[in-house]
This record gives structure tokens, C-alpha cells and sequence, in this order.
């Protein structure tokens, strides 16, 4: 399990872990955090036994947190949940256990129709998120109600498919992990989850939008790619980019 997180609300995280902890017995518990005060620090002092804290001081990007923890873990299911806890830890589990039943990604869903929504976003945000999750649906070849709620998981050996095709170090991230899995032809499932919006968000709604709206249409392309789409093919060979897990590696190699 992992826990990108910046800047969190220790008052909120700590209790959201120790619920992770409690509905899903994970073998390990990542949180990866990002550009930490000291006293966020001090007070994750009081996170499970079973969770580790990865604290670095720069800015990754959400994407390039997971990224990082899902690299550094050993287990047969990687899954992850916004540090916010939108989506309670019965729910994480849920998203969970559709692995568990069969699927090759889980992703939680706080647009499906079974879906509770306990408190919902600004007017602004909620139609921001609906015109994306329209356009993903035309977009992709996986169609959703919603792409980035913060809950999913993966098995291992989806992880092993995708890990190398991702680049998006930000919150593009989910819908990219999402369309490079179908292009894999793996079996994704779209779980209801309950979920309540978080007021203290630190998601710029109209700037993240427009920069998901960017990593919409290069997780698009990427797709394209991993099917052998020829314009595709020939626009990536023109691109020198290293994939989130290059990076990564190269982070590990100089330190």
C-alpha cells in the first residue's frame, strides 16, 4: 500500500493509515512524502509499525510518488490512496479485493452509479472533473465514469506491463496508468467507492485540469504505441523522454 502525500494534515493521515491498516492487513505501508515540514515528521511518529515513511525534499509530483513506493515494494498486489482519505478504508478495500476476484487494475470510481458521495466538490471542480472523464471516455479504450479518483490497485504482474510506459510525474498519472493497461488488453475493473470531498485540497482545479487535459492526450498516445499504431511509433521514436521508473533508477543509482 501506498500513500503519496504533500504536505499532509498529520491530524487526518495518521487515522487514515492506521483504518488502511486495519481493513486491508497490508504487508508493508509506503508513505511517500513530499517536501515535508519538520513538525509533519515528528508527527507521523505515530503511524503503524507496518508503515515506513519515504520523506524527500523536493516536489515529485503524485505520479512520480507512487511510482517510486510501488518500485520499492515486493508484494503480489500494489494499491494505492490519496493521503486526503476521500475514500474511506472500507472502500479502499473493496477496490482491493476486485484484484483479489480477478481483475488486472482496480480503480475506485466516485462518478459510478453505485457510488456514494458523502460531500460533494465545488460546482467548478465537479464540472471540471466531468468534462475530463467525458473526454477520457472518447479518448481511451477504457471506458470509466471516472478516472481519477484517488484509489487503485494493481496485480504485480500488471505493474510489470505498465511500469516502464509511464511518464506523468503529476496527477495525469492515474488516467495514463489506466489507458496504458488497456492497451495491454488487461481486465480493468471500476469499483464504487463512498467518498467525500476534502475542502483543503491542494488540487489547483482549472491549472490541474488543463494539465491532465495535456497527459490525456499523451497517455493516449502511449496507448497508441503499445498497440504499434504507425504514426504513433514513429512520433516516439523522435522522443528521447526517460519513463518515471528510468528516473527512478537513475535517482537510486547516483545516491
Amino acid at each position: 500500500m501506498v500513500v503519496p502525500a504533500y504536505r499532509p494534515d498529520p491530524e487526518r493521515l495518521v487515522p487514515y493509515v492506521h483504518a488502511l491498516v486495519e481493513a486491508l492487513d497490508p504487508d508493508a505501508v509506503r508513505v511517500e512524502l513530499d517536501a515535508p515540514r519538520s513538525e509533519t515528521l515528528d508527527a507521523l511518529d505515530d503511524l503503524p509499525a507496518v508503515a515506513d515513511v519515504n520523506a524527500v525534499d523536493a516536489r515529485r509530483g503524485k505520479g512520480a510518488a507512487i511510482t517510486a513506493g510501488f518500485e520499492s515494494l515486493r508484494t503480489d498486489v500494489l494499491a494505492f490512496a490519496d493521503a486526503d482519505g476521500s475514500t474511506p478504508a472500507e472502500s479502499m478495500a473493496d477496490v482491493v479485493a476486485a484484484v483479489r476476484d480477478g481483475a488486472d487494475l482496480a480503480v475506485g470510481s466516485r462518478r459510478h452509479p453505485n457510488a456514494t458521495v458523502a460531500s460533494h466538490q465545488t460546482v467548478a471542480r465537479r464540472y471540471l472533473g466531468d468534462g475530463f472523464a467525458w473526454l477520457a471516455r472518447h479518448l481511451t479504450e477504457v471506458p470509466l465514469y471516472d478516472y481519477q479518483c484517488g484509489a487503485k490497485a494493481v496485480t504485480a504482474a500488471a505493474w510489470n506491463d505498465v511500469r516502464t510506459h509511464l511518464y506523468e510525474s503529476g496527477f495525469a498519472w492515474d488516467i495514463e496508468l489506466i489507458a496504458v493497461s488497456g492497451a495491454f488488453g488487461h481486465r480493468v475493473a471500476e469499483v464504487p467507492v463512498v467518498w467525500e470531498d476534502q475542502p483543503n485540497s491542494t488540487v489547483s482545479p482549472v491549472d490541474t485540469t488543463l494539465k491532465m487535459a495535456r497527459g490525456l492526450l499523451r497517455s493516449r498516445h502511449r496507448a497508441r504505441t503499445i498497440r504499434e499504431d504507425r504514426l504513433h511509433e514513429l512520433l516516439d521514436a523522435r522522443s528521447d523522454e526517460r519513463s518515471l521508473v528510468e528516473r527512478f533508477s537513475a535517482e537510486v543509482t547516483d545516491d
